[in-house]
C-alpha cells in the first residue's frame, strides 16, 4: 500500500526511497503496525464479547445497546483535548506505553469484579479504554508527523488503515468465536493480554527525540492556545465542522447494526460479524486503491468523494431486506471508508504545526465523538419511536451535510504541503 515515488527522504539513518514497501524499513512504522495488531486483538475481542454478552444479559434491550457505545464515546469525548494538550507536553513514546499497560491492568481488574461481583462492570473496560486511548492516540500522531517523510505522511495514513482493514474482516469472527466458545471471562483475559503485548512492542519504538522535552508551560495556557490555533487556521475550522457533522450522522446509527440484522434481515445476532467481515473486507481493497494513488488525488477530493458515497450506502444498508444486497451496500461503504480516513488525516497533518498536533487532534476529535455521543444518546429512544429506514435517512442526511461543508477546502484548493525541513530532522535512535 505504498506509492511509487522518486523522491527519497533520510529519517533516523533510514533512506526512504519512496519504493513500493520502502516505508517498512521506517522503525517507527515496524513498531506501531506490531503494536497495532495486539491493540486490534484486543479492541474487537473487547466489542463483540461485551455486545454478545450484553444482548444475552438484556435480551436485546436496545438502550442497553446503545449504552455501550455511551459508554466507549463519553470518555472519548471528555478526555480528548486533555489527552491531546498531555501529548504535546509528555514524551509521546512512553505515553503510550503507559496508557497500553494501564488499559490491560484495568482490564484484569474488571475480569476480578466480573467473576466475584456484577456482570454490569464488563462497560468499565470500554469506559477505561476509552479514556486511556485519548493519551495514547494524539502522540502517536505526533511521532507520525515526526518519523514519516513529508511525501509519505498519506501513504502511512494508508497503510495505518490497511491493518485497521483486516481486522474489520477477521476481528468480528474471532470476536464472536472467543465468546461462544470461552465466555466472557477468558474473553476478558484474552483483551487484558492483547494490550499488554501491544505495549511490549511498543517498546521497540525509537525513543523520544532528543529536543521532544516535556513542556513546561501551564496547561490551561497551552489547552487554550490549541484552540486559538485551529480557530485561527480556515482549514482546520471547516474540518472541525466537518467533524461534528458526521460525528452526528455516525452516532445515530452506530448501534443499530445489531437490528439490521436480527430485524430488517431476519437473522441470529450472531450473523452482524460476516456483516462487519464483509465490510472490513472492502476497506481493505479501498484502502490499497487509495494507497496507489493516495498522492495523485489530493486530499480534500478523497474526503468529498467518500463522504458523499457514504450516504448512499447508508441509505441502502437502512431499506435493504435482503441480506446479499446488505452486503453490497456494506461493501460499497467500506470501499470508501478509507478515502474518507486518509483524506482527513492528511488534511490535519499537512495543516498543523509540529508542536500542535497532539492539542489539534484534541480539539476536533472531540466535536466528533461529542456529536455521535449526543446521537447514540438517543439512538435507542429513536429505535422505539421511528423504524429503521426513517433513523437510517436522517444519518444519511447529515453525510451529506458534511460533504457541502466540504466544498470551501476544493475551492480553496490543495493546501500547501510542509517542506521535510519543517519536520524535526532528529534521528532515530
Amino acid at each position: 500500500m505504498i506509492n511509487d515515488h522518486r523522491e527519497s527522504g533520510r529519517l533516523g539513518g533510514l533512506v526512504l526511497t519512496g519504493k513500493s514497501g520502502s516505508i517498512f524499513r521506517n522503525r517507527f512504522m515496524q513498531a506501531v503496525l506490531l503494536s497495532g495488531v495486539f491493540l486490534q486483538i484486543g479492541i474487537w475481542v473487547r466489542n463483540f464479547a461485551v455486545l454478545l454478552f450484553i444482548m444475552d444479559k438484556t435480551n436485546a434491550n436496545p438502550i442497553a445497546v446503545s449504552l455501550i457505545y455511551v459508554a466507549e464515546y463519553v470518555p472519548i469525548f471528555l478526555f480528548s483535548f486533555i489527552g491531546g494538550t498531555f501529548a504535546d507536553r509528555w514524551r509521546p513514546r512512553k505515553t503510550m506505553i503507559a496508557s497500553d499497560l494501564l488499559s490491560a491492568l484495568s482490564v484484569f481488574i474488571v475480569l476480578l469484579t466480573v467473576i466475584y461481583g456484577s456482570w454490569q462492570a464488563v462497560f468499565l473496560i470500554t469506559f477505561i479504554s476509552a479514556i486511556l486511548s485519548q493519551f495514547s492516540q494524539p502522540s502517536a500522531m505526533k511521532l507520525f508527523k515526526f518519523y514519516v517523510p513529508v511525501e509519505q505522511l498519506q501513504s502511512a495514513m494508508a497503510l495505518f488503515q490497511t491493518l485497521n482493514s483486516i481486522f474489520m474482516i477477521i476481528g468480528p469472527v474471532l470476536g464472536t468465536m472467543i465468546y461462544l466458545k470461552l465466555g466472557i471471562n477468558y474473553a476478558i483475559a484474552i483483551m487484558g493480554l492483547a494490550f499488554l503485548l501491544s505495549a511490549g512492542m511498543l517498546t521497540l519504538l525509537p525513543f523520544d527525540p532528543i529536543g521532544e522535552a516535556p513542556a513546561q508551560g501551564h496547561f490551561w495556557h497551552e489547552m487554550i492556545e490549541g484552540f486559538k490555533y485551529v480557530l485561527g487556521n480556515k482549514v482546520l475550522t471547516i474540518m472541525g465542522e466537518v467533524f461534528m457533522v458526521a460525528g452526528l450522522a455516525v452516532g445515530v446509527i452506530q448501534p443499530l447494526g445489531i437490528f439490521i440484522v436480527t430485524e430488517r434481515l431476519g437473522l441470529p445476532k450472531e450473523s452482524l460479524q460476516w456483516l462487519l467481515a464483509v465490510n472490513g473486507a472492502a476497506m481493505l481493497v479501498g484502502g490499497g486503491v487509495v494507497a496507489g494513488w493516495a498522492n495523485r488525488i489530493a486530499p480534500q477530493k478523497l474526503l468529498m468523494g467518500g463522504s458523499l458515497i457514504s450516504a448512499i450506502a447508508v441509505l441502502g444498508v437502512g431499506f435493504s431486506k435482503i441480506w446479499l444486497l446488505t452486503l453490497a451496500f456494506q461493501a460499497l461503504s467500506g470501499l470508501v471508508l478509507p478515502s474518507v480516513f486518509v483524506g482527513l488525516n492528511t488534511l490535519i497533518l499537512h495543516n498543523t504545526e509540529q508542536e500542535f498536533v497532539g492539542r489539534v487532534n484534541g480539539v476536533l476529535n472531540p466535536l466528533f465523538i461529542g456529536g455521535m455521543v449526543v446521537t447514540i444518546s438517543i439512538s435507542g429512544w429513536l429505535k422505539t419511536h421511528i423504524a429503521l429506514p426513517g433513523i437510517y435517512i436522517i444519518s444519511a442526511l447529515l453525510l451529506m451535510g458534511a460533504t457541502l461543508l466540504c466544498l470551501p477546502l476544493q475551492r480553496k484548493g490543495t493546501p500547501a504541503l510542509p517542506s521535510t525541513d519543517e519536520l524535526s530532522g532528529s534521528t532515530m535512535e
